[in-house]
């Protein structure tokens, strides 16, 4: 083991490990397994970018992609909260992992929001038997992507500048525009259809192996078999009329604020290792060790607390998602509201606090530890460039918009 990885895993001597999941869930602690597995190159992967293909097939040999499938058609049935704390267990050492971990669920459940339930049980079992690892491109914000009729089928051409997952997935959640009247369509296809290119070309100062660039279609062919479903019907305000029809911006936020908890979570416990055993104190400071400077005390004191209530309220979050999934569509507007309000409070918090934290470490580790050897830039670059493809402003008017007249946020593609 590397000195690099040893803070990262507190030492038996020390207090009980910080901000761990509860392993008497299988999964859970099939997570913890793949974390330390995770940690070991962590800071290298970030580094390089590119493509994390060998994670992603631990991913796949810990049985970890089908876990809330149902189980009548071989899946776990597992709740959406599952997922989500794995999430956020990877993501203590690696953001990217756990978004693109979060997000396999996110487009896997996709087609089931299109009302083909032959089509996507059958998508499912094939998912199941050949343990596919899902990923999109088809991102709502970009007109830049357009399907014509042609036979048993559409052809599409054009791209998605941002997509998640694309670059390591074995099967796509897609969607395109009709360039004539603007409807919207849904499908999914093989990542290695013919005409289609992911260009891998992401390049932000996070969030490195994420994949999040441009995938380009040139005469790409979608089979009327692999078409989920008609237009779905939309209000005035562009959402879809049906409340269960609306939960995937729910996911997908809550896959974003508990990748935000487990970074913050992640390099609190990294910091506390570095502290406690390669930080030295201040000249001035008047104290033989660094632990015993009383700013440092309270400064860990303070980011603590703040993380332990960014988890609290993350938590309560887990159970707002976890209600609406079980209502399937039974789901009232009125309960979609409710848990969009509770995620939306979780994200505003998980958020700021993940940039706090990643960043006032390197205050009371010390200089020694904003080396690019050390890694710790990496969890204030994963949690800022996350943030800003998800900001606060708007999630915080939307709880006080709902606070002041118990209106909730209207269904959209981040609410």
């Amino acid at each position: 083991m590397s000195a690099s990885i040893a803070y990262l895993h507190p030492a038996s001597d020390e207090a009980p490990p910080l901000f761990e999941p509860d392993t008497r869930n299988p999964f859970l602690a099939r997570a913890v397994v793949l974390r330390e597995l995770f940690a070991r190159d962590a800071i290298a992967r970030d580094q390089a970018g590119g493509r994390p293909i060998a994670q992603i097939r631990l991913l796949k040999n810990h049985r970890l992609l089908s876990l809330l499938l149902p189980r009548e058609i071989g899946g776990d049935g597992e709740a959406w909260s599952t997922a989500l704390r794995i999430t956020r267990t990877l993501s203590q050492v690696d953001g990217s992992l756990g978004h693109l971990y979060g997000y396999h669920h996110s487009s896997l459940l996709s087609p089931r929001l299109r009302n083909e339930p032959e089509k996507t049980f059958d998508l499912w079992r094939r998912s199941i038997a050949d343990n596919w690892f899902w990923g999109n491109t088809s991102n709502s914000f970009s007109k830049s992507l357009f399907g014509v009729r042609e036979g048993d089928g559409f052809v599409l051409d054009g791209f998605r500048p941002f997509t998640s997952g694309s670059h390591v997935a074995d099967r796509l959640a897609i969607a395109w525009e009709d360039p004539q009247n603007g409807e919207r369509r849904f499908a999914t296809i093989p990542a290695d259809r013919e005409g289609l290119t992911i260009e891998d070309d992401w390049d932000g100062i996070g969030q490195r192996q994420t994949g999040s660039g441009r995938v380009t279609y040139r005469g790409v062919r979608v089979h009327d078999s692999e078409v989920l479903g008609d237009p779905i019907p939309l209000n005035p305000t562009g959402a879809p009329v049906e409340a269960w029809r609306t939960v995937t911006p729910l996911q997908q936020q809550s896959v974003l604020l508990n990748v935000f908890v487990g970074t913050a979570q992640g390099a609190l416990r990294a910091a506390r290792s570095y502290t406690l055993h390669k930080s030295r104190p201040w000249i001035h400071s008047g104290v033989q060790r660094h632990t015993d400077d009383p700013w440092v005390q309270r400064q860990y004191g303070e980011l603590y607390v703040k993380t332990q209530a960014a988890t609290a309220l993350a938590d309560r979050a887990l159970h707002a998602l976890d209600t609406v999934a079980a209502q399937g569509e039974a789901l009232t507007h009125e309960e979609r509201g409710e848990a969009a309000v509770a995620i939306a409070a979780a994200n505003v918090l998980a958020g700021q606090v993940a940039l706090e934290v990643t960043s006032e470490i390197f205050e009371v580790m010390g200089a020694r530890s904003a080396v690019r050897a050390e890694g710790f830039d990496r969890f204030w670059r994963n949690a800022r460039i996350h943030t800003l493809h998800n900001p606060a402003e708007y999630k915080t008017r939307n709880v006080g918009r709902w606070f002041v007249s118990d209106a909730p946020p209207e269904p959209g593609t981040f609410q």
